[in-house]
């Protein structure tokens, strides 16, 4: 027992390494919303160390700013603070004591609350340096509609009608009483910090809570302690080999493009005159658009004009009229862009369900791992089966992209090597497919070993080839996109 513990701590460190030489061309790390926190608090106080504010102030500042120090430090000393305090929406805080003592009322008779009309002694009133003063519970009501509710944060402006002055944190937290009104304002905070910041981003897996830091932004791609590996410039699942930009564009179409396309494409047509979509519904070739603005009347059979078909209702004689030609071309064109889309987003489908599939052999690969391990084989020896899972699984994710990648991709010789070593990555990835979801018995186990071993590796090998002809391929400038 002791030499298989021994025999994984160097089997775990050996897989950091490499995880590390991975990643060492682009270096990040993973915080806690505490760490944020703390980075925040951090740029506040360097910040202040040369504009001396009050620490809320300068958040609200750098807030307008999105957080660029740079930025604001340029305008700050450009000459023009009260434009500045202005447009940020804070009263500057070398006027607050006079703007203060203006607005002070040494009255010790009630007063009405201009929100709730209720009379209240004068030191149950509070306000911001605007000078527009509110009980103090209508201001906790405010500020929890604003917060629970409306989910706004760094954006919460004076009660008062037409007055644009922003709530600081100071205010917020002496006036909210209820610690999950609190934890929601600190949490919109630090997440506005995060999304304005180029260099966080919140990992995308649902209910993780961590931030990836790093030094420049890139679409490099990082993994979370929950484990989700992602692209830090678009925040999808990491999709080497293909860029953000046809990733968006392909996400985009098959949000658009619903199931229906098929049957849309086989049972209907396009008017030839205004382009659109036109159902048969009766045994009629004589068609009239139901569009009010085309009212366009033309053959079914021909998509010509009906006109010069005269009484040939059902029997098209003009099928190589000029117009009829070329309207039924443009229709050829649009289903045959169709099917072209459905060849590469069936397969892009295909894979990632299979890669769906494929994470659930994990579990079924630690059961089978266990049992050899009780039938005397060590623990290092079982590590093969994990080992062809992970490539498997990479395999399944690289290939799944490649099907994006290929769909915007113009056809020249380039391309025609692409494809034969995505076809060949697709062969090996099959057949490890079938060898893991084997029974792998005792008696077949070397056998299968050895086969399983050499496919991954092959499967790994390939894999390496296809990514580095595609990153070879953006660096020489050889690929040509389709517009779509």
């Amino acid at each position: 027992v002791a030499h298989d513990i021994d025999q994984k701590r160097r089997y775990d460190t050996m897989e950091k390494i490499s995880e590390k030489k991975q990643e060492e061309d682009y270096r990040y790390e993973v915080l806690t919303a505490e760490q944020i926190l703390q980075h925040m608090v951090e740029c506040i106080r360097e910040v202040n160390e040369v504009i001396q504010n009050p620490a809320t102030i300068t958040r609200i500042l750098l807030s307008h700013f999105n957080w660029d120090k740079e930025k604001l430090m340029e305008r700050y000393f450009d000459g023009n603070l009260e434009k500045l305090f202005a447009e940020c929406h804070v009263i500057n805080p070398s006027k607050k004591s006079r703007t203060r003592q203006m607005n002070t009322r040494s009255s010790a008779q009630d007063m009405p609350c201009q929100i709730c009309y209720l009379n209240y002694p004068n030191s149950y009133f509070t306000g911001l340096e605007c000078g527009h003063k509110f009980c103090m519970q209508c201001w906790s009501e405010y500020l929890t509609t604003k917060i629970m509710e409306e989910g706004m944060g760094q954006t919460i402006s004076c009660p008062a009608h037409g007055c644009d002055i922003l709530v600081d944190d100071n205010t917020v937290m002496r006036l909210i009483t209820d610690s999950k009104v609190k934890l929601k304002y600190q949490h919109l905070i630090t997440n506005s910090f995060v999304e304005c910041n180029r260099l966080l981003k919140w990992c995308p897996a649902p209910d993780c809570h961590h931030v990836v830091k790093v030094q420049y932004p890139d679409a490099k791609p990082v993994r979370c302690k929950c484990g989700r590996q992602f692209c830090f410039n678009c925040g999808e699942n990491w999709h080497d080999p293909v860029k953000c930009k046809w990733l968006k564009k392909w996400i985009k179409k098959c949000d658009d493009d619903s199931e229906t396309s098929n049957w849309i494409a086989a049972n209907t047509k396009e008017c030839p005159k205004c382009h659109v979509t036109i159902e048969k519904d009766g045994g009629c070739n004589h068609m009239v658009c139901r569009n009010q603005n085309c009212k366009a009347e033309f053959c079914w059979v021909c998509l010509g004009p009906w006109e010069p078909h005269g009484s040939a209702w059902y029997n098209c004689n003009r099928y190589n009229e000029d117009d009829a030609k070329a309207a039924r071309d443009a229709q050829e064109r649009s289903r045959a862009a169709l099917q072209r889309y459905l060849f590469y987003c069936n397969r892009y489908m295909n894979h990632m369900q299979s890669l769906r599939f494929e994470h659930k052999l994990y579990a079924q690969v630690k059961q089978k791992m266990e049992e050899m391990q009780q039938h005397n084989m060590s623990w290092i020896e079982v590590q093969f089966l994990k080992k062809a899972v992970d490539v498997l699984c990479q395999c399944r994710a690289t290939l799944m992209y490649t099907y994006v990648f290929a769909f915007y991709l113009k056809k020249n010789n380039q391309s025609i090597i692409f494809e034969n070593n995505q076809a060949d990555l697709e062969n090996a990835t099959e057949v490890l497919s079938g060898y893991l979801e084997r029974d792998i018995s005792q008696d077949s186990l070397q056998d299968i070993k050895q086969k399983v071993q050499d496919k991954y590796r092959y499967c790994e090998s390939r894999r390496r080839v296809l990514l580095q002809h595609v990153h070879e391929g953006y660096e020489k400038d050889l690929w040509e996109y389709i517009e779509d």
